[in-house]
């Protein structure tokens, strides 16, 4: 029986959340040490790729100007990385539509390269077992792998290697998206100098059991209490707005909220989705935000979405 080549292969990714971010020491490749628990939530972007003569990125929603549309591209990457182990060359069209805050801490960036690898491995016949990909997705960034992987996460190391966490029912977000993006390495150096500041250098890594218990029990005030972001104080500090962010989503009545990643965007957790468009709604009239929208988990990886 004959294989039909697919003409094109769609493929949606989600958004993650960064429940716990630890970091640690600054090692020697440049890297903090981290020790981090993913989630992987309904907000996604769509990937398209299409056979073509060379190798092209559009972008396109919100914060697309924001996006490279060049070899700079992660997604880009992603195709000459895998080209280049299958021996043939990266002619492919890349479209990237856009749901995931551009700059935001969510990991956009790695979910379209997430997006590129398993869409790529379908559109060129290629035979990659999964753990070569997850291989792959960690030589092109530390968030890539969960990207690929999806649900909830331990991830160790630069936060690549991942251990899956139980999570019981659904969690519920109000995700609140700011106006301009925070590079995430310009966020990291802010951490060390308030380090150095300070004359302390970071906390210990230590094990998120209280939110790894919380998760397991399906309980979303407890998961409210354990949250934390060692990286919120630095990006509070290159963009004090985001203090009236978070006071204005507890205001509104979420549980706690978060800078997500290395920020801006911001996201709160609710008690249930009734809750969530509640607070949502009264985020949205707070004028601290470019946009404001709800959305759960924890969700699967990437995953092609035209079978």
């Amino acid at each position: 029986m004959l294989s039909v080549v697919p003409r094109a292969v769609v493929v949606r990714v989600p958004a993650k959340i960064n429940l716990h971010l630890g970091v640690g020491d600054l090692r020697a490749d440049g890297y903090h040490d981290l020790l981090t628990v993913f989630h992987a939530v309904s907000l996604t972007d769509v990937v398209r790729l299409a056979p073509a003569e060379e190798l092209t990125v559009s972008v396109r929603g919100d914060g697309a100007a924001g996006v490279p549309a060049d070899a700079s591209n992660l997604a880009a990457q992603a195709a000459v990385v895998l080209a280049r182990r299958a021996g043939i060359e990266p002619a492919v069209h890349i479209e990237i539509e856009k749901g995931i805050p551009v700059a935001g801490g969510m990991a956009g960036g790695s979910a379209d390269a997430a997006a590129a690898l398993l869409g790529l491995t379908r559109l060129w016949r290629l035979d990659v077992e999964r753990s070569e990909l997850m291989s792959i997705a960690a030589e092109l960034g530390s968030d890539v792998p969960f990207s690929l992987q999806g649900g909830t996460a331990v991830g160790h190391g630069r936060g690549e290697r991942l251990t899956p966490a139980l999570s019981r029912g659904e969690l519920h977000w109000v995700i609140a998206a700011s106006r301009e993006g925070l590079s995430t390495p310009a966020v990291y150096r802010e951490l060390d100098r308030l380090h150095a500041e300070r004359g302390s250098g970071p906390a210990e890594l230590e094990p998120p059991d209280a939110l790894l218990s919380a998760l397991a029990a399906g309980d979303p005030e407890r998961v409210a209490a354990a949250m934390r972001n060692d990286l919120q104080p630095a990006a509070i500090s290159l963009r004090p707005a985001l203090r009236r962010t978070l006071r204005a989503g507890i205001d509104a009545g979420a549980l706690t909220g978060i800078v997500s990643g290395s920020g801006p965007t911001c996201v709160f957790i609710c008690s249930d989705a009734s809750h969530a468009i509640g607070v949502a709604a009264e985020l949205s009239g707070a004028g601290v935000a470019s946009a404001v929208r709800t959305a759960s988990g924890p969700v699967a990886g990437a995953r092609v979405d035209n079978d």
